[in-house]
């Protein structure tokens, strides 16, 4: 049996005390021992970028990040991203709108990154948006539709 250790993640606000083994990446414990399935498992080797949550307000690939670098940080994922159970952030509302997703697998990595990058730079254009999303992978839509959503996001959260 492998060795657990205590740890306290902060993530959307609220604190969950977790005993995990200290390979144990940030992902597995989000979605396991957190019970925040939000956070999809892609490629598992930082590739696809499914997994993206933020860490202190910065996009990071959670399959990538044990569980026990995130002691202390404060962590958002997809569930923690709309203000309220009546309102979607305004990314996910551009996602919707703008027919920014297709099957929905990757969906939860690009709103984080999306959301990030805007939280961080509200004023991002088009050139840099799509070095931005260059870094995740989508499958189905073709990522025009993904632009245009996150600009859309861009245009309404920069003012």
């Amino acid at each position: 049996m492998s060795q657990t250790v205590p740890i306290r993640l902060y993530v959307n606000g609220d604190r969950h005390d977790i005993e995990i083994e200290p390979r144990r990446t940030l992902a597995d414990a989000l979605r396991d021992d957190c019970g925040l399935t939000g956070t999809h498992l892609g490629c598992e080797h930082g590739v696809c970028g499914a997994c993206t949550i933020l860490v202190d307000g910065k996009p990071v690939r959670a399959c990538l990040m044990f569980a026990v670098q995130a002691e202390g940080t404060s962590i958002r994922t997809v569930e923690g991203l709309a203000p309220d159970d009546q309102q979607l952030h305004p990314v996910q509302r551009a996602f919707w709108e703008k027919h920014g997703l297709q099957c929905g697998f990757c969906t939860p990595g690009f709103l984080m990154l999306v959301a990030g990058q805007l939280e961080e730079k509200p004023d991002t254009d088009e050139e840099e948006m799509r070095d931005v999303l260059s870094s995740n992978l989508c499958r189905c839509t073709g990522y025009q539709n993904i632009l245009k959503a996150s600009m859309a996001a861009a245009e309404e959260m920069s003012g």
